[in-house]
């Protein structure tokens, strides 16, 4: 009996999803774990495997439909069977009879053949992503993933490969003018590239490709874009400022780099000393940590940060757990790979799961100061702008200190101004006397 093939819940937040493309076609033989198609959630992009065998016998939604979870988006099964014409709903509706009547079902007749078509390469998202962007053949790439799978760097292993092939004063010209060697088709044997080929690329890139461009708003885009403004709309944003004297901080981190790098092969940032800080003073203002849920507010009984993370298709907010039981090596380890594993798209949906409260770093461009927007269903978020050198007055006299600006963002339905100052109060105290942390 044909099997159903249903679009999977990833999240708890998770409602559609959009299909981005089919790795099967109908017809085609399907084993256990052969991914099938990609999705896009709400959170993130994720193959589908097949946890059955057999033929694809039908496909009832293409590329960038919008699926509700649980519902059929295709059978596998023996061939000849018969399946419903249309999309029969959510899994576990569409009933499939050995008598149906012909307008309402259709088969899939698969006939043999001499020269079958070649299955698509196995690859990852982030491969096939890499590979969509830079316009190359799956098929050219080796892959050294399980099974000959194709990694995301098995893609830049070939982009490499490529630019290898480029004359030295090609090399040099494509860098000064700023021109990608994969987008330079070479004219020399076997494509060699030369520096009148980097030249005619420069030429045909001078003008930006994005100018008067329309581009739709959807996947993670429309995503956040719909919970912005949800945020916005439903809860009444009041914003704090405060100014935190980082001088104690920037000499602890001096002290910590060799010791966690080596511990970690990582290098601690003060945006792990942040977190941890967040997660240390939170424990003292438990009543920060809240959630509002129907007309009940809930105290979490673990402090899970949230970190945003700004990816090429979109932001991402992936989860650190239980932040306030981890030491400094420890959170610095988890926020790299973490960045990491955003950036690169793989992100699994327990990794953006539980967040209590999220903080926002800007600090590493010309930003002071601004006023980020509450990752519901949390109720506060701390946006940290650069450390820049101040004069402030310390003992009486004028002196320059690096100093760095925090924002914090709450929502007035569950939290009230002066919990809020006070937590952004011991927030500072904890920064400009950060040792405390390592206790």
């Amino acid at each position: 009996m044909a099997k159903e093939i249903f679009m999977p819940k990833l999240s708890s937040t998770m409602q559609v999803g959009t299909l981005l493309q089919w790795f099967k076609k109908e017809g085609d033989p399907v084993a256990v774990g052969d991914p099938l198609f990609e999705i896009m959630t709400d959170k993130i992009n994720i193959e589908v495997e097949a946890y059955e065998e057999g033929i694809l016998l039908k496909q009832y939604y293409q590329e960038d439909d919008e699926v509700p979870i649980n519902h059929v988006v295709g059978y596998i099964g023996e061939p000849n069977e018969q399946v419903p014409a249309t999309a029969p709903g959510e899994a576990g509706t569409g009933k499939i009879e050995k008598e149906v009547p012909p307008q309402l079902t259709e088969s899939i007749q698969v006939e043999p053949s001499a020269n079958p078509a070649p299955e698509k390469p196995r690859a990852t998202p982030a491969a096939r992503r890499a590979a969509r962007e830079k316009e190359i053949p799956l098929a050219e790439v080796a892959g050294t993933g399980p099974k000959g799978r194709i990694q995301q760097y098995d893609v830049q292993a070939f982009i490499t490969s490529k630019a290898s092939s480029a004359t030295p004063l090609a090399k040099k010209v494509a860098e000064a003018k700023g021109v990608d060697l994969q987008d330079v088709e070479g004219t020399g044997a076997r494509g060699k590239i030369y520096r009148e080929d980097v030249e005619k690329a420069q030429k045909r890139t001078a003008e930006p490709a994005i100018a008067g461009k329309r581009v739709k708003m959807e996947g993670i885009r429309k995503v956040v874009a719909e919970r912005m403004l949800r945020s916005k709309t439903t809860a009444p944003h009041v914003t704090l400022i405060s100014d935190i004297d980082m001088l104690a901080v920037v000499d602890m981190r001096k002290q910590l780099l060799s010791p966690v790098e080596d511990q970690t092969g990582y290098r601690i940032s003060y945006t792990e000393i942040i977190v941890k800080a967040a997660a240390a003073t939170l424990k003292r203002h438990l009543n920060m940590n809240v959630s509002l849920e129907g007309n009940e507010i809930v105290y979490h009984d673990e402090i899970n940060i949230g970190l945003a993370v700004a990816a090429e298709n979109g932001l991402f907010v992936p989860v650190i757990k239980n932040a306030d039981q981890k030491g400094l090596a420890s959170i610095t380890a988890a926020c790299k790979e973490a960045g990491k594993a955003a950036r690169a798209n793989k992100l699994k949906p327990d990794q953006m799961a539980g967040g209590t409260f999220t903080v926002s770093n800007l600090g590493m461009y010309a930003i002071d100061a601004f006023t980020p927007v509450i990752n519901q269903p949390e109720s506060a978020i701390l946006g940290i702008g650069r450390i820049i050198e101040k004069p402030v007055g310390v003992g009486g006299s004028i002196e320059l200190r690096p100093m760095m600006a925090v924002s914090l963002s709450f929502d007035h339905r569950v939290i009230d101004g002066a919990p809020a100052a006070a937590f952004l109060t011991d927030f500072k105290k904890v920064l400009e006397h950060p040792f405390e942390l390592l206790m």
